[in-house]
């Protein structure tokens, strides 16, 4: 059967780069550096193909990576690229709905999708000799939908009922609202599912268009892993995919190809005092995916980590702030994020508090701790956090799926895929004084927003909170 991300996921989608960093391999990669490279090659209608091949799989996972998700859309048309996901498996010009899914499950495979906000990803898990039809079905849902009316507006009531479970998830809730106070009025700032009115209007024509400007060749990456053989992808590449459109205006992948995002230190409280906790992001702007102090970001990141009380372990943890909310019971959890665009990011903390009249104090010494790592960063936590976040960069994917969307994410986001041995330098290469340096330039007396649901009334005045931002005050 045909299975698909639902909304939830798709959102989280974003999440996942937020918690966790893009760049990863699995434990044979890591421990083996003369493991399987990845192969690039470029077809003449500029359309990116890339190949990690084992020679021992019996699996293969195929997908397409482009360039392109909610960012690309208007106020008009916020949700098309969501939308156009769902159309993509309610049959194509070869393929009814049915057939479609009838043959995904006679050939044992798994087809999925997800738009996130700067990427839409397809792709298929299938045996080795099947690697052909999974090719052949990803063009041609890619190519050729039918987006028959009737599909359109069965999918509205899809869409909004998955809108609603979404919305029944705080996390997700905050970070939208993150987004949209930190990029107000700019493509970063709306929802990756649009709002209801855009999904009740959105026809036709407004997927067609979609298609038509971001689909072109030279914002696409085939990527191929486990039994696959690269000629054989470029191949089936040149067979399936020599007829996609190029753009006008063609851009290297990894070049932006948005206009400037402006950050803007701003808050949105959304006050409901039925609610048991108070849930909020504070972030201050982060940096991109091609940005030099990407892998400091992310041990500073790591620095802080991530604390849930419920795990009881809180004294054995590493980080310092987590020491300082358990031993004074002032949050239930909290979570720490990078995450990056192709121009800009977020970099902050997540926390989840019932503890609603201390919300001043959580706060004040998350920020004190902030402010230390701008003075004083240890040596002894910064070698911590590096083999922490090399570990989680090296262990947190597995599988050739999970290989793929490393290869495809990489090669959009930057135009090229680190070789685990670049990651750990890279990573080995952080020491306190560039902690210090990223702190100083990213964290000390800058501007932040914040988004906030729940019991939140105790949560002091923004400049108020602005003011730790640059306080040597303990």
């Amino acid at each position: 059967m045909v299975s698909r991300f639902l909304a939830s996921t798709a959102r989280s989608a974003v999440r996942r780069s937020i918690r966790q960093p893009v760049i990863s391999r699995s434990l044979a990669t890591a421990i083996d550096l003369s493991a399987p490279t990845t192969q690039v090659t470029t077809l003449s209608n500029g359309l990116t193909v890339a190949t990690e091949a084992h020679s021992h799989a019996q699996t293969a996972t195929v997908g397409v990576w482009i360039d392109a998700g909610s960012r690309a859309e208007t106020d008009a048309t916020n949700g098309t690229a969501h939308f156009l996901e769902h159309m993509a498996f309610k049959g194509t010009g070869r393929r009814s709905q049915h057939g479609l899914e009838l043959e995904v499950e006679n050939l044992g495979a798994h087809l999925n999708a997800y738009t996130s906000r700067e990427q839409t990803v397809y792709y298929a898990k299938s045996f080795r000799k099947d690697v052909p039809v999974a090719v052949d079905i990803i063009s041609d849902i890619l190519q050729n939908s039918k987006l028959e009316g009737s599909a359109i507006e069965r999918e509205r009531d899809v869409i909004l009922r998955e809108q609603q479970e979404v919305d029944k998830q705080l996390e997700e809730v905050v970070f939208d609202h993150l987004h949209a106070v930190a990029f107000q009025g700019q493509p970063l700032g709306r929802t990756i599912l649009g709002p209801k009115e855009n999904i009740l209007s959105i026809k036709k024509d407004d997927l067609s268009s979609y298609i038509k400007t971001n689909y072109t060749s030279d914002r696409m990456v085939l990527v191929g892993t486990g039994g696959v053989e690269h000629e054989e992808l470029v191949k089936l590449a040149e067979k399936h995919f020599s007829s996609l459109p190029v753009s006008s205006n063609p851009i290297p992948l990894g070049k932006q190809a948005h206009r400037q995002t402006a950050f803007v230190g701003s808050e949105v409280r959304v006050r409901d005092d039925t609610m048991p906790t108070a849930n909020f992001a504070i972030a201050v702007e982060g940096v991109g995916w091609s940005s030099p102090d990407y892998f400091p970001m992310l041990v500073m990141q790591s620095i802080f980590g991530n604390w849930d009380r419920s795990l009881g372990a809180s004294p054995l943890l590493s980080s310092r702030l987590s020491h300082i909310i358990s031993s004074n019971n002032l949050a239930n959890s909290y979570m720490s994020f990078s995450t990056s665009y192709s121009d800009t990011g977020l970099w902050g903390i997540y926390l989840v508090s019932e503890n609603h009249l201390n919300l001043d104090d959580l706060i004040h010494f998350t920020l004190k701790e902030w402010t230390r790592m701008s003075i004083a960063p240890t040596e002894l936590e910064v070698e911590r956090a590096k083999n922490q976040l090399k570990a989680s960069l090296l262990l947190s994917l597995d599988g050739t799926s999970a290989i793929a969307e490393d290869i495809g994410r990489q090669l959009v986001t930057t135009g090229r895929r680190l070789t685990p041995k670049q990651i750990e330098n890279a990573v080995d290469a952080v020491t306190p004084a560039e902690i210090q340096r990223v702190a100083r330039q990213y964290l000390w007396d800058k501007d932040f927003a914040l988004a906030a649901v729940g019991r939140v009334e105790g949560i002091l005045d923004y400049n108020r909170i602005r003011a730790d931002m640059a306080s040597l005050a303990y």
